[in-house]
């Protein structure tokens, strides 16, 4: 039974949504954050990354950042920017992107649900980076930003959803600055607002696809509180945490790439020998490859692409796990080849998402690394299978798009 619950939002006044929307936190550094809100006081981001508005500060994690997103929160509020809706309703969320859609319900999951695994994880989560959204919920007393969730498509879900759209006209309807579409629609018929709470009560999970940092951190804030409360009932709103909520039909998991800095020591003929053992390599030139299917990579290297694919016997595609390509590469290249043992902590590796393209990778080799690697993306059958099984993916497995935007709601505890 996995629960959802409506909310009041505290959102943005219809003139203002297209100002204050904004990237996610994580998305960008300090100096980026800065240069996006720069002659935008509505922007988001001086909730999200509130740094950007205290010139005096070095530490991002530092108290005095989040007060400045509370009282941030509170100004937008004061100055109505930002409106609490009257009562709790869910909302209705579509996001375009290149002509593709996903629509999802924003309303609140629970704690407990988080706790019991009813909200099922599939990535392992940083402490410090926990710590940072801990810190920023609890101050701010509000979740600032969504968890990305999703379920196993159902039909009649849908229908309710489309239903709502094709009567009643969006409350906004705008186009960010990276050229996505997003489209709120609040719901706020009971009824309607039962029907839906109580199908979503019949499914058996929520799958986190994308927030695993904010959700952990949700969660201890709700924790935190309930030991500040011991007579706590259940109902208050720390016991819930803001998510989006999309089918799985509707999504598009993009690749995560890799980049290293060196060869560890080989020349580049003795690593094309090498990893000729367990991969078949073919040249491409000057000619980008971009991965057809599973266990084939492109592989950029002195300005030159080439197509490598991992011999079969070198993969058990009956392991979850290690069939996964970002597996492959690790198990069979970059550990034994290149000598990446810890991809989560090496400083001679790095990550780009897929939306950056070929181009991003050859970018990042012709600026300061040394090879490039594109992978086949994850299958979203595949991440709902690794979290059913309660399996953690190899890290920087998945790159989800597009992104949810930040300020369109948040939910006050």
């Amino acid at each position: 039974m996995a629960i959802v619950k409506p909310f009041r939002a505290v959102r943005p006044k219809k003139e203002y949504a297209e100002k204050v929307i904004s990237l996610p936190y994580d998305v960008m550094n300090r100096k980026e954050a800065s240069k996006m809100a720069e002659g935008n006081p509505y922007s988001f981001l001086h909730i999200c990354r509130s740094e950007i508005d205290l010139e005096d500060i070095d530490d991002p994690y530092t108290e005095v950042v989040y007060k400045k997103a509370k009282s941030n929160l509170n100004g937008f509020l004061a100055d109505e920017v930002m409106i609490r809706d009257k009562k709790p309703m869910l909302y209705i969320y579509r996001q375009t992107m290149d002509g593709r859609v996903q629509t999802g319900i924003v309303g609140c999951v629970s704690v407990d649900d988080y706790q019991n695994n009813v909200i099922k994880k599939h990535e392992f989560t940083r402490v410090e980076k926990e710590l940072d959204r801990i810190n920023h919920f609890d101050i701010c007393n509000a979740n600032t930003e969504p968890v990305f969730l999703t379920y196993r498509n159902d039909k009649r879900i849908k229908t309710i959803i489309e239903g709502w759209i094709s009567k009643n006209k969006p409350e906004y309807d705008i186009v960010s600055e990276d050229g996505i579409g997003h489209t709120l629609w609040v719901i706020n018929d009971e009824n309607t607002i039962d029907l839906l709470t109580g199908l979503f009560a019949e499914l058996d999970s929520f799958y986190i696809a994308d927030g695993h940092h904010r959700s952990a951190s949700a969660v201890k804030v709700g924790m935190k509180r309930r030991e500040e409360n011991p007579n706590y009932t259940g109902g208050e709103e720390f016991n819930f945490f803001m998510s989006v909520i999309f089918p799985d039909e509707d999504l598009k998991i993009f690749d995560y790439n890799r980049v290293v800095k060196d060869l560890n020591g080989y020349t580049k003929e003795e690593f094309l020998n090498k990893i000729s053992e367990k991969f078949t390599t073919e040249n491409y030139g000057s000619k980008r490859y971009v991965p057809e299917v599973k266990h084939s990579f492109g592989m950029y290297l002195d300005n030159e692409w080439y197509k490598i694919t991992i011999k079969p016997e070198f993969v058990d595609d009956k392991d979850l796990i290690q069939s996964l390509d970002v597996s492959v590469l690790q198990n069979n290249l970059l550990d034994p080849i290149l000598g990446i043992k810890d991809p989560r902590t090496d400083k001679r590796i790095d990550f780009v998402g897929g939306i950056r393209g070929l181009e991003g990778l050859e970018k990042r080799v012709n600026e300061d690394m040394n090879i490039a690697f594109a992978l086949y993306p994850v299958a979203i059958s595949d991440l709902l299978a690794v979290s059913d099984n309660d399996m953690v993916m190899p890290p920087k497995s998945t790159w989800f798009e597009p992104k949810l935007g930040s300020g369109l709601f948040v939910h006050e505890l």
